[in-house]
């Protein structure tokens, strides 16, 4: 990754997603005051080092390095000072606690995967995780001492993505890991720690409910709020631990929570928390909130979608509760309303698989066309036994969209029903460049009937097998008239029409 240091106070007028930062590394360098293994004894020669390693990680505030809105078109990311479409598939939420991670993201890339979901959750579901809070030999934890080895294993999950070139979107907190069964061996859990009691702290011994009920006191504690302050010193300082590791580097999206019903006034504080503390840095960092509506239309959303000055993305995962048309029209709803301040639409969680309760996995795959076809910036599926994960079945989509990509950037496509005639519900889905160049997504074969009377230009066509993630058959053709399409065969097949002079 590039750096460019800048001299202290200076201010930085090339980027206009900059904040101006004077002194940025001794503010770059305050998060680890005091912090784990990062932190400055006092030797200037340490500080030395620590801001060189800053610079190196990628604490170029005025870089466009970072990951933000494409400048050209700000639906869309730029990474590194380029275009990307975020894709992603992976075999956990919390990625950071799985033992061969390393060699879990060499897979990934090797797939073609540049984006991954990071849940900073410690329930103990497989056994090898561990929570953030320092346990003390009476079995109890101290909320006010760090866990280093969940610190550790967060940390190197920042370094190796920024190796990989993987962007990582960080959910700051699951609402599972306060409930039912994960609730009882929470460190928060009153119970469990030594800092309060279930009366200073207004907590229960039990919360049987789904989450979704919210009634856990846990995410009523802001001061706007209840103003628990008892509990909520304790999170606060967990986000700021957080933001030692994760600010540094610049390829981060942040997220507030997963899935969330929680009041409007929970997710706001922390992502105005976390935009203030990276602004402080020299930092502009992108927030987002994860609301737990189906419908994109819903109330919920608004308080994302409605309030672009905050959250510079919208995560639209729930979304892939539905399937089919409803699925797309969603998608291209969510698309428009945001047109008059546009931003990426990331879809984080992608459902659909064989193994779960949220669709097969062909809604998996078709989920995943549409999302890309339709306009979205980010699209990743989700774990098992939900999603397709890292399976073969899903290395296969994110090949075959790499392969697309090749022919015609997504960056420079519009979705385009209205080129499609002779169609059937959800039996194909086009998107078009401005250029002429088209894409068509066929979930399961079929024939449809492609508009090109408005040009004459001949292009190139290439039938990629999404179930291969190969290119089997190609082809040249003229325009000035309406291009009778049909896959070669069943299953899922994607067309591109593209200029070969271009490519």
């Amino acid at each position: 990754m590039s750096c460019e240091c800048p001299p202290a106070r200076t201010t930085c007028s090339a980027n206009p997603q900059c904040s101006a930062n004077p002194q940025p590394f001794r503010k770059a360098l305050r998060p680890w005051r005091g912090a784990g293994p990062h932190r400055p004894r006092g030797d200037l020669s340490a500080i030395l080092v620590l801001a060189l390693w800053a610079c190196a990680a990628g604490v170029a505030a005025c870089s466009d390095d970072a990951i933000q809105p494409w400048k050209e078109n700000p639906r869309y990311w730029q990474y590194r000072g380029k275009p990307v479409l975020l894709l992603g598939g992976g075999k956990d939420d919390n990625l950071f606690q799985i033992p061969d991670l390393r060699q879990h993201l060499d897979e990934m890339a090797a797939a073609g995967v540049n984006y991954i979901r990071n849940t900073m959750s410690d329930r103990p579901d497989k056994g090898f995780e561990v929570y953030p809070f320092l346990r003390l030999e009476n079995g109890k934890y101290d909320l006010n001492q760090w866990n280093d080895e969940y610190w550790r294993r967060f940390e190197n999950l920042l370094q190796w993505t920024a190796e990989r070139g993987i962007v990582v979107q960080i959910e700051v907190w699951d609402r599972f890991d306060y409930s039912r069964d994960d609730w009882r061996p929470h460190p928060y859990n009153p119970k469990n720690n030594v800092n309060y009691d279930y009366a200073e702290s207004g907590f229960a011994a039990h919360y049987p409910d789904h989450p979704g009920a919210d009634r856990q006191p846990f995410f009523f504690t802001t001061p706007a709020q209840r103003n628990n302050r008892t509990v909520f010193r304790y999170q606060r300082r967990f986000v700021e631990k957080l933001l030692s590791y994760s600010l540094p580097y610049d390829h981060v999206l942040y997220c507030m929570d997963n899935e969330t019903s929680a009041e409007e006034a929970w997710g706001r504080y922390w992502a105005e928390f976390i935009r203030d503390q990276a602004r402080s840095r020299g930092k502009t960092v992108y927030v987002t909130e994860m609301w737990d509506a189906w419908d994109l239309k819903a109330a919920q959303h608004r308080r994302t979608l409605d309030h672009p000055e905050l959250y510079g993305f919208a995560d639209i995962s729930q979304n892939n509760q539905n399937t089919g048309d409803d699925h797309w029209k969603n998608l291209l709803w969510a698309r428009e309303y945001v047109a008059g301040h546009p931003r990426p639409l990331n879809s984080v969680k992608i459902y659909g698989a064989d193994t779960g309760r949220f669709g097969t996995s062909r809604d998996g795959v078709e989920r995943f066309w549409r999302l890309i076809l339709g306009g979205a910036a980010g699209a990743r599926f989700h774990r098992p036994d939900a999603g397709l994960g890292l399976s073969e079945t899903a290395k296969a989509s994110i090949r075959a969209a790499r392969r697309v990509e090749k022919r015609v950037p997504f960056w420079t496509l519009e979705p385009r029903q209205d080129l499609l005639s002779e169609r059937e519900g959800n039996e194909a889905f086009a998107a078009a460049s401005a250029h002429g160049e088209c894409v068509v997504y066929f979930p399961n074969g079929g024939r449809v009937l492609l508009d090109r009377t408005d040009s004459r230009d001949e292009l190139r066509l290439e039938w990629i097998d999404i179930q291969k993630g190969e290119v089997v058959g190609t082809d040249t053709i003229t325009g000035g008239k309406k291009i009778d399409l049909a896959p070669p065969g069943e299953g899922h097949w994607v067309v591109v029409l593209y200029q070969p002079s271009d490519r």
